[in-house]
């Protein structure tokens, strides 16, 4: 828990008040919620700082709160490997189920390359769209697949070109 207090106040120093949204504490893992503004700024500094170097993205898993929520959580399980430290954050973004205009949060491939492939899962399967990531498309799913199945409205279709899938 200490680690997490003494990152959220370098993220705040460094970003200001606004970059963390809150502390959360319960669970098997504290988190650093951020706004998704600062996300690309605050890994940077996580990955670069010297009493930090969260060199390893190891996990990106995106979480549908449910309809009436109406918002999606992207968590980022870090990791620095020198120090032996492991860490959680998180973004929450808004979402009115509208399948043309996906959520959004910026990319962190840049940052972390591990972030490539785990980003275009999220977005093949919930529908998330990573700005700025280099090369975002489907990786699970057929390019002319309809919907995001991980998503707690989607449903099954009954029928790919013709075939049943049921």
């Amino acid at each position: 828990m200490e680690l997490i207090i003494r990152i959220k106040a370098l993220l705040e120093s460094r970003l200001g008040d606004q970059a963390v949204v809150a502390l959360e504490e319960a669970g098997l893992q504290s988190a650093l919620v951020l706004n998704s503004a600062y996300l690309p700024q605050a890994c940077l500094i996580l990955r670069d700082h010297e009493e930090t170097y969260f060199d390893f993205l190891s996990c990106i898993s995106a979480v549908d709160d449910g309809v009436a929520a109406g918002t999606f959580t992207v968590v980022y399980h870090i990791a620095s490997i020198p120090f032996k430290q492991q860490m959680v954050l998180k973004v929450v973004i808004p979402n009115d189920r509208n399948l043309e205009g996906l959520p959004t949060v910026p990319s962190v491939a840049t940052i972390w390359r591990t972030a490539d492939w785990h980003e275009r899962e999220a977005f093949d399967l919930m529908g998330i769209y990573f700005e700025g990531h280099p090369d975002l498309r489907r990786i699970l799913l057929p390019d002319d697949w309809e919907g995001y199945p991980l998503r707690k409205d989607y449903e099954d279709a009954e029928y790919y070109h013709g075939i049943p899938i049921k």
